[in-house]
């Protein structure tokens, strides 16, 4: 794995809960192109080690997303062609700190240690299709979240074609498709899971800081 690539608001909810912020000034009028950040590697945690919640942070949103692995290079691919280009597909946790909603990506909230736990890779003929899978995700057991890959504005073949329209994915990349709306919270001393149909599921505990010294 080289880079994780994060797209900002690509579920419908997410964005209808940021339209009206994307038509006020100084934008005006909504991004024309994918809003794109990313996790780098210092963000990235293994199935089941704790995410350390630094000093600062009370509490976390626990954000259930699609990683599509990149088997080959990607560069101004066609749509129709895109999907040949993934090798598989992983369940991600883009965990961020909650903030004041804006339209530009919150890196310092999304960049912190260990936000970013990463499931196994699971190949793409193992699943059906990536724009229909169910996405559960769970706080201590509890069902806090649901959302489907069918609610995508760029499902994953045209998100790949629009964004490899000016970069090129390489091997081994992973493009994260989305967080859904209204993310659930967490804290330290917490379990947080989540499960996307034909991947499985991936869980994590969550840590103060001072614990984990």
């Amino acid at each position: 794995m080289k880079t994780v690539v994060g797209a900002w608001l690509n579920y419908r909810g997410a964005w209808a809960a940021m339209e009206s912020t994307m038509r006020a000034p100084p934008h005006h009028k909504p991004p024309a192109y994918p809003v794109l950040y990313l996790k780098p590697a210092n963000t990235w945690l293994a199935p089941g080690h704790a995410i350390v919640l630094p000093s600062d942070v009370d509490e976390v949103e626990v954000g259930a997303a699609l990683g599509v692995v990149i088997g080959r290079p990607a560069a101004r691919v066609r749509a129709e062609d895109a999907l040949s280009h993934v090798a598989g597909y992983r369940i991600v946790n883009d965990v961020t700190v909650p903030h004041e909603k804006v339209l530009r990506p919150p890196l310092k909230q999304k960049c912190r240690d260990g936000f970013c736990p990463l499931g196994p890779v699971v190949p793409a003929a193992q699943v059906a299709s990536p724009d229909a899978l169910a996405i559960r995700a769970y706080v201590n057991g509890a069902l806090r979240q649901t959302s489907d890959t069918s609610q995508l504005i760029r499902d994953v073949a045209r998100l790949i074609a629009d964004v490899t329209e000016f970069m090129t994915l390489g091997e081994g990349d992973v493009l994260l498709v989305g967080v859904p709306e209204n993310p659930p919270r967490a804290r330290a001393g917490d379990r947080v899971a989540i499960e996307i149909d034909e991947l499985g599921r991936l869980e994590n505990p969550l840590q103060a800081e001072e614990d984990a010294r």
